[in-house]
C-alpha cells in the first residue's frame, strides 16, 4: 500500500483528471481516507461503481450527497459494455473537469488537447473492468479478487484521451470495525484475511437488521436473533454436510458470500443514509 501510494503521488503532476472509484454498495466506507489528501484540489469525477447491485433509493442519496460537496458523481456500472450513454456521459463529464486546464494550455498556445486521466480506487472495486469498458478490449486484466493490477500502465482510450491505471490501496487500520466488515463483505479485503464463516456471520446479522426477509425467502429457512442457527439452516438447505450429517459451515458461508457479491440477495447497499 505504501508503494502504491508512491505510485500516485509521483504520478500525478502527469494527469489532468482524477477518476475515483468506489462501491455503490459503500458510498462511504469504500472511500480511501487518503485519496482526498494525496490527489488535493486535481480535478476529480467520481464513480459510485456496481450501482446495479446496490440500493436505488440510496445511491441517488449519496449522489446527491457528494454533489453538493462539489465533487461530479455519476452511479456507474462498468460491466454494462452495451450502454453508450454511460460511456458518453462519463467522457462528458472527464472533459468539463479538463476544461479550464485546455483553456490555460490554449491560451499559452500550447496545442496539445491529450487529456491525461489516473484511475484510484481500493482493490477489486471495478478500476480495470472500467478500462475495458471505456477502451472497449481487454485492455487491463480483471478478475474477480482484489490486487489484480500490480503496477501501473498507460492506455490509450481515444485520439485526445489517455488513462494511468494504478493498483487498489487501501489505507493501513480501520478504525470502525464496521468497515473492515463491509470492505470484507463486499470483496475488498483478501480471502486470506479473514475467517468466512465468522464474515458470514456478521452478513446475516446485518440482513436480519437492516433487510428482513431477503434471506428467509431466499434459502427458505426462518430468520431469528441467533445466526449460526441461521446458518447451519442454510448448509441444510443446500446439502453442505459432511459426513454424519454435520453441516459444512465454512462452504455454507463461502455460498452465501458468493452470492451476496453476486446481487443474489437483492439490491443492497451496507452504508445506510447519508448524514446531513
Amino acid at each position: 500500500m505504501a508503494k502504491t501510494r508512491r505510485l500516485i503521488t509521483e504520478n500525478l503532476k502527469l494527469v489532468d483528471v482524477v477518476i475515483e472509484i468506489v462501491d455503490a454498495r459503500l458510498p462511504l466506507s469504500s472511500r480511501n481516507p487518503l485519496i482526498d489528501e494525496i490527489v488535493g484540489d486535481k480535478p476529480r469525477v467520481m464513480l459510485l461503481n456496481k450501482a446495479d447491485l446496490a440500493d436505488e433509493q440510496l445511491t441517488r442519496l449519496w449522489t446527491q450527497y457528494y454533489s453538493d460537496q462539489g465533487l461530479v458523481v455519476l452511479p456507474f456500472n462498468a460491466l454494462q459494455g452495451a450502454s453508450r450513454s454511460a460511456k458518453k456521459q462519463l467522457l462528458e463529464a472527464i472533459q468539463s473537469q479538463a476544461q479550464n486546464l485546455l483553456e490555460k494550455r490554449k491560451n499559452k498556445g500550447i496545442i496539445n488537447k491529450t487529456i491525461r486521466m489516473m484511475i484510484v480506487g481500493i482493490p477489486n472495486v471495478g478500476k480495470s473492468t472500467l478500462i475495458n469498458f471505456l477502451v472497449g478490449k481487454g485492455a487491463a486484466e480483471t478478475a474477480d479478487r482484489p490486487g489484480v493490477t500490480r503496477g501501473k500502465q498507460w492506455i490509450r482510450l481515444e485520439k485526445d484521451l489517455e488513462l494511468l491505471d494504478t493498483p487498489g490501496i487501501l489505507w493501513p487500520k480501520f478504525e470502525d470495525p464496521q468497515v473492515g466488515f463491509k470492505l470484507a463483505a463486499t470483496g475488498a479485503i483478501s480471502e486470506n484475511a479473514y475467517d468466512p464463516v465468522e464474515l458470514s456471520l456478521e452478513l446475516l446479522n446485518w440482513f436480519r437488521l437492516h433487510a428482513p426477509g431477503r434471506v428467509e425467502t431466499r434459502y427458505k429457512i426462518t430468520e431469528n436473533e441467533d445466526v449460526f442457527l441461521m446458518l447451519t439452516d442454510i448448509c441444510k438447505r443446500r446439502g453442505f454436510l459432511r459426513p454424519g450429517g454435520v453441516p459444512d459451515l465454512e462452504k455454507g458461508a463461502i455460498m452465501l458470500l458468493d452470492e451476496f457479491r453476486a446481487g443474489k440477495l437483492g439490491q443492497v447497499t451496507l452504508d445506510q443514509e447519508p448524514q446531513k
